[in-house]
């Protein structure tokens, strides 16, 4: 899209009250998190009852309360005498930008996200900030918020926190969630003890091969689910008896359309990768204890099968094979052992295996996360509910990303956010296409167009 976005004000936003500096140290699950940033973007209507200097002004007065409680995001990240990351909590404040765009809601290509989002849209943050912000208000009196985080200090559950937290503040509401930094929560074991398995899906940096040019020809995409289409899947995928979750059964639905692209290339022996990242928040405490834990509680198991059989099998072998490897990763024994795994490789930084394609590698991987958490009607400022969001993740890896999160506009429909190459992208869309449908204006504005 062609249209110009003009940055009007750059203000710096810290915590209303005073903060004694201090400094917070990164959990062992932080430190499997590389120097990567994520962004959310939300889409609203033109209020009928305020304009923008006003909702600007109450976006930055609540963004300073809230950073009292939500203080990390307002400070810096530095590295510790031992080289590792750390979080300096001095309240340097967060980067709060405001643009106008010359263009309109409907007008919009959210589709192609890279030209829209990536390029115009987005905030760029910071070397060692936590947090940034742009508001953009469009031509038409619409306008968007996003945000673009450190995933070093934050996972998505995080940042719904923070959002919800945001929003409740705005309407002068108490905050439904306090968020809780109790690093002791994550301590390791003495003696630590985890399974040899840990070996196969995280791996010391220093143990990887020189890294390879990046192919330019990634790309990002929005598609839309219907919410019947996402039931069919759930059905065709539990069909042995054996009922799969929802997002078990669209990842096992991608996995056998990716691989298919392969075999119709001719690289049916080729395999195929698939990772899902798990919330350990309730495996590690089933009594509440971590919901308002802030900051990264995440594992990534894979699974790894022939291109040839994801392809022929059906569904309900596929999702039985997701739902597998998952099994592995869904106890408080898993996370127990990931985090004494980092223990006992510190100070040498680690990440996840499946991010970093490896010389034997000739097949394909991607990984699915789950928006899920993210409760879009309630990020509402005081001018109604977003009509549209989405996360963007371009995370730099040859490995794909996918991001599903429930439709801000459509109740049951899933918003579905894609990360892969562009030959990729095209074959999946011809094989997937009944069900994955390219997001349009039509969608997420619908009579009000």
């Amino acid at each position: 899209m062609d249209f110009s976005v003009i940055v009007n004000e750059n203000e710096v936003v810290r915590a209303s009250l005073p903060l004694e500096q201090q400094w917070l140290p990164l959990s062992n699950l932080d430190l499997l998190l590389p120097p990567l940033e994520f962004s959310v973007f939300l889409c609203y209507r033109k209020p009928s009852q305020c304009n923008g200097p006003w909702m600007t002004r109450t976006l930055k007065r609540s963004l300073a309360q809230t950073l009292v409680l939500f203080y990390p995001l307002s400070g810096e990240v530095v590295k510790s005498s031992a080289g590792e990351p750390v979080l300096l909590c001095n309240n340097r404040g967060v980067d709060f930008l405001e643009a106008f765009a010359d263009v309109e809601l409907r007008e919009m290509d959210f589709y192609n996200t890279d030209a829209t989002i990536e390029e115009k849209l987005m905030p760029k943050k910071k070397k060692d900030a936590v947090l940034s912000i742009l508001v953009t208000e469009l031509r038409c009196g619409s306008f968007i918020v996003s945000c673009t985080f450190d995933h070093r200090i934050t996972d998505a559950y995080s940042a719904n926190m923070f959002l919800v937290a945001w929003a409740e503040t705005a309407q002068s509401k108490s905050m439904s969630i306090i968020p809780s930094f109790q690093r002791s929560l994550l301590t390791p074991r003495r003696p630590g003890s985890y399974h040899a398995s840990l070996d196969d899906m995280y791996v010391l940096i220093s143990k990887l091969p020189p890294p390879t040019t990046t192919t330019n020809d990634i790309i990002s995409r929005i598609y839309y689910i219907t919410a019947e289409k996402i039931d069919s899947l759930q059905a065709e995928a539990s069909s042995n008896g054996c009922k799969r979750t929802k997002l078990e059964s669209l990842s096992a639905y991608l996995w056998q359309k990716i691989a298919q692209t392969h075999t119709r290339k001719g690289g049916a022996t080729e395999k195929c990768k698939m990772g899902i990242i798990v919330n350990g928040r309730t495996r590690l405490c089933s009594n509440g204890l971590m919901s308002n834990y802030f900051g990264n509680v995440l594992s990534i198991p894979m699974g790894e099968e022939s291109a040839e059989e994801l392809s022929t099998k059906p569904l309900s072998w596929v999702a039985s094979a997701v739902h597998g490897f998952l099994s592995a990763a869904t106890c408080k024994e898993h996370f127990l052992g990931l985090i004494d795994w980092v223990e006992a490789h510190r100070p040498e930084p680690a990440m996840t295996r499946i991010y970093n394609r490896e010389k034997e590698d000739s097949g394909t991987a991607f990984v699915v996360s789950s928006g899920q958490w993210l409760p879009v009607s309630q990020v509402d400022f005081g001018w109604g509910r977003p009509v549209f969001g989405s996360y963007h993740f371009p995370w730099g890896s040859e490995c794909g990303y996918v991001m599903p999160l429930p439709s801000a506009s459509r109740d049951g429909d899933w918003v579905v956010y894609i990360h892969l190459l562009r030959k990729q992208l095209e074959l999946l869309e011809k094989e997937a296409g009944a069900v994955l449908r390219p997001i349009t204006p039509e969608y997420y504005l619908g009579d009000d167009l």
